[in-house]
């Protein structure tokens, strides 16, 4: 009787370790198909990493050209603003003086400043108008010849800490042109020798590239007219 009773149990111990095995061995399978499925699913090609470089070669080169022209829009924005400044600064200057000189004619075919007046060059003695025609300056600098940027104003030049940096302006210019228009057309510029009631004052800063030349940043044009006193 104990033999019979043993058997079946070691009968039944060696079925249960041999349905064991089998599963087991299905598991593994199944197991090594999904790690190959899930490998296959996160693999790139060479193709597909040749175009995904591609793609993002093109769109780093379209934003840093999106950058630079941001940049350069940014920069000549900031120097247009600074040229209508002095542009203003120095029309300003020339329109605050006498529309001619003292005792001579206001229909003088030569507009210039007088040889005394051109000998300190600069516009420190400048009290009329014509003074000014043909006055070119670079840097861009005050009635005294101090550079903009370190002038106080009043002949001097500024604290240290208060200038600008050292050469900012240096290829900058400035330039002023007096010429008579036509009293019907303001906007008609009369040829040398001819006079009129109305004289126009221009003025035009320039940043000057040593390879590309003057580029014009500002101009303005004011119309002063000459109004004879009363008798």
């Amino acid at each position: 009787m104990p033999p019979a009773l043993h058997q079946p149990r070691l009968a039944t111990s060696e079925t249960g370790s041999r349905v064991l095995t089998v599963r087991s061995a299905k598991m593994v399978a199944a197991e090594g198909d999904d790690a190959r499925a899930v490998a296959g699913r996160r693999a790139f090609t060479i193709v597909e990493a040749v175009v995904a470089i591609a793609i993002t070669a093109i769109a780093g080169t379209a934003l840093l050209l999106a950058l630079s022209s941001s940049l350069a829009s940014t920069t000549e924005t900031v120097d247009r603003a600074q040229a209508l400044g002095l542009a203003r600064q120095l029309m300003d200057e020339v329109l605050g003086n006498r529309y001619m000189e003292y005792g001579c004619s206001p229909y003088d075919t030569v507009l210039t400043a007088g040889a005394s007046e051109l000998a300190t060059k600069t516009r420190r003695l400048y009290d009329d108008i014509d003074d000014f025609n043909n006055w070119a300056s670079q840097p861009p600098v005050d009635p005294w010849g101090i550079p903009r940027g370190m002038d106080d104003g009043v002949g001097g030049t500024r604290p240290p800490g208060f200038q600008a940096p050292g050469g900012s302006l240096s290829d900058w210019r400035e330039e002023v042109s007096v010429y008579y228009v036509s009293n019907s057309d303001f906007s008609a510029r009369l040829s040398p020798g001819r006079t009129s009631d109305y004289r126009a004052v221009e003025v035009r800063i320039y940043r000057v590239d040593p390879e590309r030349g003057p580029r014009e940043l500002a101009r303005l044009r004011r119309i002063v007219a000459y109004v004879p006193p009363l008798s």
